[in-house]
């Protein structure tokens, strides 16, 4: 996914009956992955694919959570839903990069970025091979949804 994360943390909180900090905690788990963005750039200029930073690992997330929401659920309760919330975004993430990006769905056991299709490098430059998949009509969808939501949401 290329822009897609932010609309889809959007579209899984509005779906969801509206409590408070369900929005904003999808809207960070949505898009938290992606701020390794700024290591891949500024300190490894591009040599790993940010894929393979812990940030965008399953096990990693699914470990923070085991130990996070059992510690919310006894001690601040009220928090619980938005904690679930931020960690359903962060899986979404996983799963939406999981379409075309590849993701360490194995690791620490295996080191192989797992993808559902892939993007074969058709044009001059990586960004528009990737517009130019059929898979950007999925970003597209989502988009879509998003605004959707967001126009029925103003009539309110």
């Amino acid at each position: 996914m290329l822009t897609a994360h932010l609309p889809s943390g959007y579209v899984l909180a509005r779906l969801l009956p509206e409590r408070r900090w369900l929005l904003p905690a999808a809207l960070i788990g949505a898009v938290l992955p992606d701020l390794d963005m700024l290591w891949f750039h500024f300190v490894d200029q591009g040599s790993v694919h940010h894929h393979r930073y812990w940030v965008h690992m399953p096990a990693f997330w699914a470990a923070i959570a085991a130990l996070t929401l059992p510690v919310v659920a006894i001690w601040a309760r009220v928090l619980l839903p938005a904690a679930v919330v931020f960690f359903a975004a962060l899986l979404l993430h996983i799963i939406l990069d999981s379409i075309s990006g590849g993701i360490l769905w194995r690791a620490p056991f295996d080191d192989k970025l797992y993808a559902l299709v892939e993007v074969p490098a058709s044009q001059s430059h990586w960004v528009l091979s990737f517009l130019l998949h059929w898979t950007f009509l999925l970003e597209l969808c989502i988009w879509g949804g998003a605004i959707y939501l967001w126009r029925r949401g103003r009539g309110k």
